[in-house]
């Protein structure tokens, strides 16, 4: 398992405890271990993992034995964080815009802000995770497009996983 952070954690010593990590484990030690709660020992929302990310942060978590791949911007977007699509579809991720522009052309956009990135669910807000992420087209100061930003959708909302049961469900059809 591979991890690039960069930032700071504010809620260092609270996440320690929670994942039973000891005094010296740092940001990226604390990452790589709610990622390993989040796959192995669910059922916990990704965006309830990363929601208990307390801090300025962008992280890139590459998971070698699954190949998944798993990213996150804080909700201020306070770390500079970059993704794109190089010339031959490959996803590429920096915290440096002209490292992007080189290798990407026009097919980079600043990460959006408070959301994480996984190759299983995709794109997804994790303050907002009922809601869909809209892309939004992104125009240089030539007046061209250059890919997108993406939004919270407040107007439409994720399909629920799980079917409604209880009081919820039409349960009274049965009779």
């Amino acid at each position: 398992m591979f991890c690039i952070f960069e930032g700071v954690l504010d809620n260092v010593a609270v996440l320690r405890q929670r994942y039973g990590l000891n005094k010296s484990a740092n940001e990226v030690s604390i990452v790589i271990e709610a990622y390993r709660t989040l796959r192995d020992r669910g059922p916990y929302p990704a965006d309830q993992v990363i929601r208990e990310l307390s801090g300025k942060f962008a992280f890139v978590l590459y998971d070698s034995t699954s190949q998944a791949l798993f990213t996150a911007l804080d909700a201020d977007g306070s770390v500079p964080f970059f993704w794109g699509t190089s010339a031959d579809g490959c996803l590429v991720l920096s915290d440096d815009p002209n490292f992007l522009k080189e290798g990407c052309g026009k097919s980079f956009a600043p990460f959006p802000r408070g959301c994480f990135f996984s190759t299983s669910g995709g794109l997804q807000s994790f303050e907002q995770p009922l809601h869909k992420l809209m892309p939004m087209p992104r125009v240089d100061s030539k007046g061209q497009m250059c890919g997108a930003n993406f939004k919270v959708d407040v107007f439409a909302k994720r399909q629920a996983s799980m079917p409604r049961v209880g009081s919820e469900a039409n349960w009274a059809n049965a009779f």
